[in-house]
């Protein structure tokens, strides 16, 4: 990629050949983190995708600059800016935005380090986004960039999910851009509330799941009722779009440190996948949605949100709904519950009922500070 891009006026084919590289590099990290190659049959021709109103952005950390990628909704043209970062001042400025931001008390610090990365990753692209009316970026991202909670880039004035819907890719080659809108939205909500060996009580579950099933057609596995074995046959009986687990759970860098918590046991990746898949048989269509609530990413580990990713790749979901770090569980039920509220009253996309979710918080004082609203992420079919 640094060949390609190097002296700042790279050609279309460069810039499509850089693109290239940077989706080759994203599907082996998956090939490896499952250590298998299991992606083959999914990946489709990133010229087939409809973007609609999306635009696609691929930031390159190299060793001395950030190259910025840009497809522009309706434009065949490729979009190329370059920043003269160096790569450490760029992942030493994001790790000091990831300590900031999980403090209660920093809202200035947050949006002086926010609007920093704001001004690298976004800024350059400002006009052509505009000029393409792009209400939607979706981003695929590399090494310490898939821990940046990018919805809160600050402009100086406004958090980035306030002009736009967010949505991560890990690697547009596998993404079906096919609607959620227009199905009827049925939910199999399974959750955790009680005190599980060294995890504890996230004692507003039950207020999310209760909250999900006066909304939507749910069935609810709560506690004692939430096995591995229940939540297979459920997926395996019931063809509803939503999957929801609110429950511990940890994304890491390597696949088997990845779990989800169930009253039975910890389901790891592989397992989650062979959970999941089995219903591929039954099931007349997708999980559309993979909800993952009450899980973070792995602390320390620059490639945790590889897992995430892998959750969403492997079991089959359209996407996933999950969040970068662990939050209290009362605001992780506000913005959970206003999501669904979105999807249901308006009709959004994913990525815009998240947005429109996240807004809320940002709108109401108890839960304005981006601790509790920024780390929510869409991956996936941001439809």
């Amino acid at each position: 990629m640094d060949l390609l891009l190097r002296g700042g006026n790279p050609s279309q084919e460069n810039l499509k050949k850089a693109r290239e590289v940077m989706e080759s590099l994203q599907l082996t990290e998956l090939d490896n983190f499952f250590r298998s190659a299991c992606l083959d049959g999914q990946i489709i021709s990133i010229e087939d995708i409809d973007q609609q109103s999306a635009a696609v952005v691929y930031p390159i950390l190299l060793k001395d600059r950030i190259e910025l990628i840009t497809s522009l909704p309706q434009q065949e043209d490729l979009q190329h800016q370059s920043m003269p970062i160096p790569q450490a001042k760029v992942e030493e400025t994001i790790q000091r935005f990831r300590d900031e931001i999980g403090k209660p008390y920093t809202h200035n610090e947050t949006k002086v380090l926010g609007q920093v990365i704001y001004n690298w990753l976004i800024q350059p692209l400002q006009a052509d986004l505009e000029d393409s009316q792009a209400d939607t970026l979706v981003f695929v991202l590399d090494g310490v960039l898939r821990n940046l909670p990018l919805a809160a880039l600050y402009d100086g004035e406004n958090y980035l999910i306030e002009k736009y819907a967010l949505a991560l890719a890990p690697g547009m080659q596998l993404i079906n851009t096919e609607p959620l809108q227009g199905r009827e939205l049925q939910v199999i909500a399974a959750g955790i509330s009680e005190a599980r060996g060294p995890f504890p009580a996230l004692k507003f579950v039950k207020i999310e799941l209760d909250k999900i099933s006066r909304l939507v057609t749910s069935e609810v596995l709560l506690n004692r009722d939430f096995t591995s074995t229940a939540l297979q046959e459920q997926i395996q009986s019931l063809p509803y779009p939503i999957v929801h687990l609110a429950t511990h759970g940890k994304f890491s860098s390597e696949a088997e440190k990845t779990i989800l918590l169930a009253w039975d046991k910890e389901i790891n990746v592989n397992q989650l996948n062979e959970l999941l898949r089995s219903s591929e048989q039954v099931r007349p269509e997708p999980i559309e949605l993979l909800v993952l609530s009450a899980c973070e990413t792995a602390a320390g580990d620059d490639r945790a949100a590889l897992g995430l990713a892998g959750v969403s790749v492997q079991a089959g979901a359209r996407s996933t709904l999950a969040s970068l770090w662990s939050l209290d569980d009362q605001s992780t039920a506000s913005i959970i519950g206003e999501f669904y509220d979105q999807l249901v009253q308006t009709g959004s996309s994913k990525a815009k009922a998240l947005q429109k979710a996240q807004v809320a918080m940002i709108q109401d004082p108890d839960f304005r500070h981006p601790a509790h609203w920024s780390a929510f992420v869409l991956v996936g079919n941001w439809l």
